[in-house]
């Protein structure tokens, strides 16, 4: 009888753990879905928010610029606070800020609420890095392979969900009621943590670099801001904030370097093809936002001014599918390759299809059938390097810095996006159809394809560097890991 009871037990036992594991994973999945769609959201919808707010494009990019900026703190801060103070209260802390960043919006219709709000969302959405951090706490085994594959497959709907979700939201919703519906998925997610996953304590007792993250996105702020207002500000200004925001970045760069709480750990960058990852994570940054920014703004022109395709923020979001597809298909084999030891093939291939597909939208973007292929072709490109640029850091660190190996090409990468949002403003604002105050010239999308150019080739010249400077040295440390 004690036999059967202990039976019966077992199979109880067995049935809890596998839902346990089920409802971790599933938690995980939800929340890397609503967070990693937030990246892709509001680029369709910038020519729809600059119409309501009556802005320009340089005031209407600022929007996205504002998501990147708040993405790169939040990518430096929320990975390490995992580590460093009880999960629940990440979890807490990070959901406040995204129904905040929500909310703001939603209640006050202002462009600067936007701008605010969008700030708090880019901040919020590195929260998409925990669920490798309690899932690796969490479970075992097998259990994690499956949860990575379920991951990653996560990753690749939030960018359909990002893209098509707010296309539909807007064209049935108000721009507000659009908010309040992020704002409430963002609350179901966050009580869906606090249920779901077990307590824990802190993993490490080192302290945030609070104060070199402020001066870190400080200094990026005033080197973005120089650049997009060149077309508005007189060039002086726009030099003197430029030099100013160039001089606050070395200073703290020496900051970094014998600063106990550093932001990024310099040292790391002497790792083979460390500084290549860093290089192309900010350079695939620019590229998807310069993409994404150039698609929505041509494709959501009224065809009447001579030029574009007069769709929604839907139908932009539509014609992006294959971006988001193509990322989901190509994420897995970049993985595979890096820890096969093979970065280099992964990062000049990705950035060769990238390449690819700007110079074809260099010479065909006037019909929606074009941009299916661009957008299959760069989504493509962009997803093998991005998994390349995360996993290389990871494979040749130390495990104790593993969380700032996975927080910095994430900051690195929202600031590349701040980057080429702020060169397709410069570009798309130097010259109006006349007649028509903010409505670009049609040639300048052509100049701003072929400027994109210039992105995926910086990749590759890195990528050839770090080959002749170190050949084989990847392979032979990862033989030694």
């Amino acid at each position: 009888m004690t036999q059967l009871n202990d039976t019966f037990q077992g199979a109880d036992v067995g049935a809890g753990e596998r839902s346990r594991r089920v409802a971790l994973i599933s938690v995980a999945a939800l929340l890397s879905t609503v967070t990693m769609a937030i990246s892709f959201m509001l680029g369709p919808l910038l020519p729809l928010m600059q119409a309501q707010y009556s802005i320009g494009v340089s005031a209407a990019t600022w929007i996205f610029t504002a998501l990147a900026l708040g993405s790169g703190a939040g990518f430096v801060l929320i990975p390490r606070l995992q580590d460093v103070v009880p999960e629940r209260a990440v979890f807490l802390g990070s959901g406040a800020v995204l129904v905040v960043g929500a909310l703001a919006p939603a209640i006050v219709d202002s462009y600067a609420a936007l701008v605010v709000g969008s700030a708090l969302l880019g901040f919020g959405s590195a929260a998409q890095m925990l669920p490798v951090g309690f899932l690796r706490r969490h479970l075992s085994g097998s259990s994690i392979a499956t949860a990575v594959s379920v991951l990653i497959m996560a990753t690749g709907g939030a960018v359909v969900l990002g893209m098509v979700g707010s296309g539909l939201a807007v064209r049935y919703l108000s721009l507000s009621a659009f908010f309040y519906v992020l704002a409430a998925s963002f609350l179901v997610t966050t009580v869906a943590l606090l249920i779901t996953v077990p307590a824990s304590r802190p993993a490490s007792s080192a302290k945030i670099g609070v104060f070199g993250t402020a001066w870190l996105i400080a200094w990026v702020a005033v080197v973005l801001l120089a650049v997009s207002q060149v077309s508005v500000w007189s060039r002086t200004v726009c030099f003197a904030l430029f030099a100013a925001g160039i001089a606050l970045g070395i200073a703290w760069a020496v900051s970094q370097r014998n600063s106990p709480t550093a932001v990024f750990d310099l040292s790391m960058l002497k790792r083979p093809f460390t500084t290549t990852a860093f290089v192309a994570s900010f350079l695939i940054g620019a590229i998807d936002a310069a993409f994404v920014l150039l698609v929505s703004y041509y494709t959501q022109t009224p065809a009447e001014v001579g030029y574009g395709l007069g769709m929604d923020a839907l139908g932009t979001s539509l014609l992006m599918i294959p971006f988001a597809l193509t990322m989901l298909i190509s994420g897995k084999v970049a993985e595979r390759a890096i820890q096969q030891g093979r970065p280099a093939f992964i990062l000049a291939g990705g950035a060769l299809v990238c390449a690819i597909g700007l110079a074809w939208m260099v010479f065909a973007h006037d019909h929606a059938w074009q941009y299916l292929i661009g957008s299959g072709l760069v989504g493509l490109g962009s997803r093998a390097g991005y998994s390349g640029a995360f996993a290389i850091p990871q494979l040749v660190v130390s495990e104790e810095k593993a969380g700032m190996a996975a927080g910095i090409p994430g900051t690195i990468m929202m600031i590349g996006a701040a980057f080429g949002a702020a060169v397709i403003t410069l570009i798309l604002s130097s010259a109006y159809v006349p007649g028509i105050p903010g409505l670009p010239e049609g040639y300048l999308y052509t100049l701003g394809y072929a400027v994109s150019l210039l992105f995926p080739l910086g990749i590759l010249i890195a990528v050839a560097l770090s080959s002749l400077r170190h050949p084989g040295a990847f392979q032979a440390l990862i033989r030694q890991t």
